[in-house]
């Protein structure tokens, strides 16, 4: 065998050793948790790369507007073994395995600050209009209550419309994570003056878990077995806490 050859045959195995050590998710941009811009991709994908790194995998992260994102992770013929940061729900679970928690997030409502509103129940919104964004999981109350029709809500395609539809007085209250909510008063140029008429309501809805959403496949399964293990080998809170 020519050394040219031995050459050409040891690149090829090289290379797909290199290939077969990448796993590619789908995301959103999402920050301060997930974007294209943030560095490191942001606080979510910073976990999820370092838990996959721990396993000695490179993780290519795309990003997406969410419902093609999770619609891309769901395609079986698609390169994706899965999607994140997701938030658990019944409904998802049924087409997907979710990993075990990569971090959560204070889930609530953003107010106007001249029209606060205060509640105790769920019950004692079913009169107000709130705004949500398109396809977003929120809490399995909040859904059930928004599926069955107790719940009015308007829906949007991000949270930043949501903020300024609050700002505006056209509706009352939006779903929103409280980092999400301070991350995009402070970045996002088309909300100045927002954060001198919008707040968070002083209840939370809850503090969501954080999960990667992995198929329903063999490829899924090993995948998100692969992600528990490198999650176990590193400090989740302390990369959420420093990059937050």
């Amino acid at each position: 065998m020519s050394r040219i050859l031995v050459a050409v045959l040891g690149f090829c195995l090289a290379f797909s050793v290199s290939a077969g050590e990448k796993v590619f998710l789908t995301s959103l941009e999402w920050p301060p948790y997930a974007g294209r811009s943030l560095p490191e991709g942001g606080a979510s994908v910073a976990v999820a790369k370092a838990a996959f790194a721990a396993e000695g995998y490179d993780l290519v992260v795309d990003f997406l507007p969410w419902s093609r994102a999770v619609n891309e992770a769901k395609d079986p013929s698609s390169k994706y073994s899965g999607y994140f940061p997701e938030y658990y729900s019944k409904g998802v679970e049924a087409e997907f395995v979710f990993s075990q928690e990569m971090g959560s997030g204070p889930l609530g409502f953003i107010q106007n600050t001249s029209n606060p509103v205060t509640w105790n129940s769920l019950d004692d919104l079913s009169n107000q209009i709130i705004g949500v964004v398109q396809d977003y999981v929120n809490t399995d109350d909040f859904d059930a209550r928004v599926a069955s029709g107790q719940q009015k809500t308007q829906a949007v395609t991000s949270d930043a419309i949501n903020v300024r539809k609050v700002a505006g007085g056209r509706i009352p209250l939006a779903v929103i994570d409280q980092n999400v909510f301070q991350y995009l008063l402070k970045t996002d140029k088309s909300l100045k003056g927002a954060s001198a008429k919008v707040e968070m309501n002083a209840k939370l809805l809850e503090d969501k878990k954080l999960f990667v959403c992995f198929k329903k496949t063999s490829d899924g399964k090993n995948m998100a077995d692969i992600f528990n293990r490198g999650l176990s080998k590193i400090n989740v809170d302390e990369i959420m806490k420093k990059y937050l």
